[in-house]
């Protein structure tokens, strides 16, 4: 067999042999780079809180300890099983009992503040055009495919997966005891109220460009657009008082509201409803109901098998118990010489970043100057955060407690805190996510980066690496988040993380013929013949090409540089084998180019790369000057 060279195929000459020996869990759509540490923590995780079960070394902590106590319920499958769909019963016959428009207008409250479904898609999160304040944002209904691209009449996936849809809910609600008539008029319904979303909520392609996610109104102006349904009643008692203006980010789904609030649209939006209440608690009731729940998810990924009771009652718990998790996680794997030395990292490639945008010859100096006061003002957040939200410490279970009253519980306590959020400053101390998950993060409205510690590990990260692997990996990491602000969405907003043209037109439009460039180098590679959108996945591509410029010129500043040792290491954190099923699904929606092109196509457009590896016209990782392009 020929061996792969990097001139040719960078991707496959590191992953190749990984690639032809790699095994896919049969739990989970794809492995390698980031999902064999994610496998490797969820090991770790699983084990170690085994042992709390079983009483041994059980954390002082009494947050954690409480997650204990709401494992112990979630692990209790005997229970669970005997029970069936019995503890939400209730909750169900509630629905059931809406007769009317009318009736669904007066329990919207009581939905609400109870933490389940109600169809009115509100929410609380900062203003785009005022980062540092909470407010009120409208936003609209998923769609059961994966896209709105799904819906047209000549995708080939699009009745088939209505199919199995139709199939696997049909199982699901039998198991919960509903008639087979019955079954068949809600999932008909629901089905008609998903393809009337479907036409009027935006494609994943339309909601990546920022912009197209904001649309203030007076709340006047909204009530009257919301139709039939009673906003108003149901935002003063949330609110205590009616806003001034609210944020809408799906303007045509508010446009046509009749359509899906209203008495005519009625008997479609109960069946919506159902059908959400049916599939909210299906995690925690029977081993039966989990696995019927989730079988068109797995179909859609290729998944061959569901989760492991095991995995599962874990996963459930921690669900509301997150952050305490991944700052036990910090602490035990976390050194701080690794959190000392990755701040370093971040500050280097800051400083180096500003020498970048100061060469940067297509810029004036008007927009260069703006640009490095939002780059000096990046806020890093490495490892774990500080402090935990108060919230986990109310998280209490109680003695007479089981699985769905502490469930219940808990929606009630996050529905209340978030709602609480209106109005309010924005705190910019709380991470998106724990320090045990392998991810990083920038926020373009609080301008700020975060790296949980569970990426700051090999091959990403590790002190017995090399300076060159390590920025070939964290550093090109740490970069590209670094990068989104300067992305086509992070460029739209100022130091302040508030939405707001800095740019001289002349430079927007530079800018814009730049990262056309990058659309254009990504556009229709293919992916089991499905091709890559070069839109769609644009701002990621250009933060992993200013990353990479960044971090290439920082790891040339370490008496040890050697770019080989550099290249090799970006295109081995890329390594992933995925479901041919997962791997057309991700690439007809997801923001992220597929990683073997994330790997391959932003080194070919630097020098360094053709004089480390003599890349010659003749050579399959060659590309013509006149259409390298490197942007910051």
């Amino acid at each position: 067999m020929t061996k792969v060279r990097k001139q040719d195929d960078l991707y496959e000459a590191v992953n190749g042999e990984w690639q032809a020996k790699a095994v896919i869990p049969d739990d989970k759509p794809r492995t390698g780079g980031f999902n064999d540490l994610s496998d490797e923590i969820e090991t770790l995780m699983l084990d170690t809180t085994d042992e709390w079960l079983a009483g041994k070394g059980v954390p002082s902590d009494p947050i954690l300890q409480n997650f204990v106590k709401y494992h112990k319920l979630a692990s209790d499958w005997e229970t669970r099983n005997a029970k069936g769909s019995a503890p939400v019963a209730d909750l169900i016959a509630k629905y059931q009992a809406l007769e009317s428009f009318e009736d669904y207008n007066a329990h919207l409250v009581e939905l609400e503040q109870a933490g389940l479904p109600n169809g009115v898609p509100f929410g609380i999160a900062p203003d785009f055009k005022d980062a540092q304040t909470n407010v009120l944002w409208a936003d609209s209904f998923g769609t059961i495919l994966p896209d709105t691209t799904y819906y047209a009449d000549d995708h080939p996936q699009k009745q088939e997966l209505l199919d199995k849809w139709r199939e696997s809910q049909t199982a699901l609600f039998k198991a919960f005891g509903f008639a087979d008539t019955e079954i068949d008029d809600i999932l008909t319904k629901n089905l008609a109220f998903d393809a009337r979303v479907a036409e009027h909520v935006m494609s994943n392609e339309t909601a990546s460009e920022i912009t197209n996610v904001y649309h203030p109104y007076s709340w006047d102006e909204f009530v009257k657009m919301a139709g039939s349904l009673d906003v108003t009643t149901l935002i003063q008692a949330q609110l205590g008082q009616l806003p001034t203006d609210i944020i809408v980010s799906e303007d045509d789904f508010w446009k046509h509201a009749d359509l899906f609030y209203s008495e005519e649209a009625w008997p479609l939006l109960k069946a919506h409803l159902l059908v959400a209440i049916v599939n909210s608690f299906t995690a925690y009731l029977s081993d039966d109901i989990r696995l019927k729940a989730g079988a068109y998810g797995r179909y859609v990924s290729g998944v061959p098998e569901a989760s492991s009771q095991r995995k599962s009652a874990y996963y459930l718990a921690e669900s509301f118990y997150d952050q305490p998790l991944g700052l036990w996680y910090a602490g035990e794997k976390f050194s701080p010489e690794a959190k000392a030395d990755v701040e370093h990292k971040v500050q280097t490639m800051i400083e180096v970043y500003k020498e970048r945008l100061n060469a940067v010859d297509w810029l004036q100096e008007e927009t260069k100057q703006k640009a490095q006061v939002k780059l000096s003002v990046i806020n890093p957040h490495i490892g774990y955060p500080e402090k935990l939200p108060e919230r986990f410490a109310k998280r209490v279970i109680q003695d007479d407690d089981d699985l769905i009253s502490a469930a219940r519980r808990f929606r009630e306590q996050a529905t209340e805190e978030a709602w609480g959020r209106w109005n309010q400053p924005v705190d910019q101390s709380e991470w998106g996510m724990p320090a045990n998950m392998v991810n990083a993060y920038y926020d373009p409205q609080q301008n700020q980066i975060v790296f949980p510690a569970a990426i700051l590990q090999a091959p990403f990260y590790s002190l017995d690496q090399t300076s060159s692997q390590n920025y070939g990996g964290i550093g090109a990491v740490i970069a590209h988040e670094i990068s989104h602000a300067f992305d086509t969405n992070g460029a739209e907003f100022d130091e302040h993380g508030n939405l707001n043209n800095w740019w001289t037109e002349a430079d927007f439009a530079a800018f814009k013929e730049r990262t056309q460039k990058v659309v254009d180098q990504f556009d229709g590679l293919d992916v089991e013949g499905v091709p890559v959108n070069g839109k769609l996945t644009v701002s990621e591509n250009v933060a992993d090409l200013g990353g990479l410029a960044d971090a290439l010129q920082a790891a040339q500043l370490e008496d040890d540089y050697s770019a080989d040792e550099f290249f090799t290491n970006w295109a081995r954190i890329w390594r992933q084998k995925r479901r041919p099923e997962y791997a057309k699904m991700v690439t007809a929606v997801d923001v992220h180019a597929p990683n073997n092109y994330r790997a391959n196509v932003p080194v070919t457009n630097f020098d360094e790369f053709y004089q480390t590896y003599d890349v010659k016209p003749t050579d399959g990782m060659y590309r013509e000057p006149s259409e390298r392009v490197i942007i910051w």
